[in-house]
């Protein structure tokens, strides 16, 4: 099996694997496929329709375009400001992943995993929201759901938290709106490096 930093750098290089999907002009995808149309799609405002990562049609729009990541590495340093901010050592993969690979910029979802100077501010959000110290945002799921990597535990596992799953005022807890749990960071990122589907076991439960 190739090593995971490996398959992380040629997804975050490759803009038809960057996210979970590939932005392509429809006038094009029109043009060299003829009428798009398949279900499930996403048809954006700006005349681009996702594919998903890794489709035939993204592949080939993206087949000549340059390769390399949206943002180059983070440097040691601002890994270690971020640490300081918020209190906590990063996992080393993770550390990695943003030293190594990029600086955010790809990932899981439509944005995949933020910038080394936005997490701090994105660990407080998540305070004044009532969430643990030890989460650590990864990115999020879309509409109210997010992934977090729970610093405080052996191997970081990776959570898949519902931020309308629970309610203090009925005596709730932020672990009452947590939907699934991965047993690590390392099992979570590697499954999505491969081209899995990191949801099917939440969606399977």
């Amino acid at each position: 099996m190739r090593p995971l930093l490996e398959m992380l750098r040629s997804r975050a290089f490759d803009p038809a694997w960057r996210f979970d999907e590939a932005p392509v002009p429809v006038d094009w995808a029109t043009r060299r496929f003829g009428e798009v149309f398949r279900q499930g799609l996403t048809f954006r405002s700006d005349g681009m329709v996702l594919y998903p990562a890794g489709a035939a049609e993204a592949l080939e729009y993206y087949r000549d375009a340059p390769r390399g990541p949206l943002h180059p590495p983070a440097t040691v340093a601002q890994v270690d400001n971020a640490e300081r901010q918020i209190e906590r050592p990063l996992p080393e993969l993770l550390r990695r992943l943003y030293t190594e690979v990029a600086d955010g910029g790809f990932g899981p979802g439509a944005r995949g995993f933020a910038r080394i100077e936005d997490v701090a501010a994105l660990h407080r959000r998540g305070r004044e929201h009532g969430l643990p110290e030890s989460w650590f945002e990864l990115t999020p799921g879309g509409c109210t759901m997010y992934w977090y990597a729970d610093l405080s535990q052996p191997g970081s596992p990776v959570l898949l938290y519902d931020a309308d799953g629970w309610d203090p005022r009925d005596g709730q807890r932020p672990e009452d709106g947590v939907h699934h749990v991965t047993p690590s960071l390392e099992e979570w990122l590697s499954t999505w490096a491969e081209g899995g589907d990191i949801w099917a076991a939440a969606l399977t439960q």
